[in-house]
């Protein structure tokens, strides 16, 4: 007679079982997807308390304190540690506003192209025929534009303030996410569940919204990820050009613009926005890049 066994066998360590638990496991595998979030919650907290994180107002002036280079300390004993630019006012502070600014412009902008993508790109795809003919061919004369030459026109027909520039900068944008959002519709309006739906009487929009757009939604954000970057990038040229953000607004773009006349005499004023501008899109690029190596391996 066998002898039953006092204690059971060890059970094997499980893999994660969530989305966000192998979110977490894959990152720490990742050097580089360590860094992008830790500058991108870095920039996100400067955005956020910027009121408070800044040691200055950055539109405060002081003519006698022009052009002071990085760790000056003032007459009242306080450090500028990244000096003043040509009207006194601290570089340090201008970059924390900065962020603020160009974060929300190129958020807002990438939200915008995003929905109108999302929306036209699920019509597209679902519907088919001359909706699909009609759509799809705006989106190729959209296209064929580059994106930074449409946000220029429209910018410039849609006149002044930060609106303009957002509007301006979303519609740009719209017709990528609409091909991408078309592709993968067409890839699920066959799919059972949607199958199911249609054959219990479903509307086409209840299919639509329930039924395809949470499953286009991960390769959207993963897109819209990447986008981001590219949108600080084209903000801070066209305020760079003069026909982006007001002069009166603190702005990455705005400080580049000041700092080009004095690039031997004080390269700070436009050194430092620069770089934040480089560190913020790098950081959302490989962020980017490894969102979209989480949600599909075989692309790595």
């Amino acid at each position: 007679m066998s002898q039953r066994a006092d204690t059971a066998p060890p059970k094997k360590k499980s893999a994660p079982n969530s989305t966000f638990t192998a979110a977490l496991f894959e990152l720490r595998r990742s050097p580089g997807a360590i860094f992008s979030v830790v500058i991108i919650i870095l920039v996100v907290v400067c955005a956020i308390g910027a009121n408070v994180i800044a040691p200055f107002d950055p539109q405060e002036q002081d003519l006698a304190m022009r052009l002071l280079p990085p760790g000056t300390v003032g007459p009242e004993g306080r450090h500028r540690w990244l000096g003043t630019d040509a009207l006194g006012r601290d570089v340090l502070s201008g970059v924390i506003y900065g962020t603020r600014i160009s974060l929300t412009v190129a958020l807002s902008a990438v939200v915008l192209g995003l929905g109108l993508g999302l929306l036209l790109g699920v019509l597209s795809g679902y519907y088919r025929g001359w909706v699909d003919v009609v759509i799809m061919r705006a989106v190729d004369v959209t296209i064929v534009m580059p994106f930074f030459l449409m946000a220029l026109v429209l910018r410039i027909a849609l006149g002044p303030g930060l609106g303009s520039i957002i509007v301006a900068l979303g519609v740009s944008g719209w017709a990528l996410y609409a091909r991408l959002v078309r592709g993968e519709v067409l890839s699920l309006r066959n799919r059972e569940y949607v199958l199911a739906s249609q054959s219990a009487g479903a509307n086409s929009w209840y299919i639509m919204m329930r039924r395809i757009t949470p499953h286009v939604m991960p390769s959207l954000v993963v897109f819209a990820s990447l986008q981001v970057g590219v949108v600080i990038v084209a903000e801070a040229s066209l305020t760079f050009l003069g026909l982006g953000v007001p002069p009166d607004v603190p702005s990455w773009g705005t400080m580049l613009a000041t700092g080009r006349d004095y690039l031997v005499r004080a390269w700070w004023v436009a050194t430092f926005p620069g770089i934040a501008i480089v560190l913020t899109v790098l950081a959302l690029n490989v962020f980017g890049d490894w969102l979209r190596d989480v949600r599909d391996p075989r692309l790595g």
